[in-house]
């Protein structure tokens, strides 16, 4: 990762706190940001209905704003890890 890379990852990671949407390519609601570990935003536990901890990889993250983080992919493209 160059320079300009990773000063536009560190700025992307700043934008993406706790109570944020998370919308798929197409704005539609995926989730709610939890919290930022490592390469993976934690899913709040009331999006999933099994209870557990979920994540999305940061790399599937185009954008994020005061409002939300948004994906590169469909809902339906994105992996939810447990």
């Amino acid at each position: 990762m160059n320079a300009m890379e990773n000063q536009m990852d560190q700025e992307l990671r700043a934008k993406i706190t706790e109570g944020l949407q998370i919308k798929d390519i197409n704005g539609e609601h995926v989730a709610t940001v939890d919290r930022l570990e490592g390469d993976q935003i934690r899913v709040k536990k009331e999006d999933e209905m099994d209870g557990k901890n979920h994540y999305i990889k940061i790399s599937d993250v185009r954008s994020a704003d005061e409002i939300a983080v948004y994906l590169n992919k469909t809902h339906e493209e994105i992996h939810i890890k447990h």
